[in-house]
């Protein structure tokens, strides 16, 4: 909505502009407005973008991942990190 239609608009506009035009939803802030235009300008798009956090895993998963692999070397990886807990995660 900045910069949709006539006119470029101030965020506080927009805020404005949004409850009139929706006034079923619920109402947006100038601060939910800014992060939504930072994400569009960096990226192009204002769809989620999936976390890309790791997986912690502490020694102690670690050693009972390859306990588990020592013991059943053709089960797949990700049966034995769902067997021991830990999150497989994929790039």
């Amino acid at each position: 909505m900045i910069g949709y239609g006539d006119r470029a608009r101030t965020q506080c506009e927009v805020v404005r502009l949004f409850r009139e035009t929706h006034p079923d939803l619920p109402p947006l802030n100038q601060r939910t407005i800014s992060k939504i235009e930072s994400q569009y300008r960096e990226m192009g798009h204002v769809r989620k973008v999936p976390s890309k956090r790791q997986a912690v895993v502490d020694d102690d998963k670690k050693l009972n991942l390859l306990l588990a692999l020592e013991e059943n070397p053709i089960t797949p990886a990700r049966q034995l990190a769902r067997d021991t807990w830990i999150r497989y995660l994929q790039k």
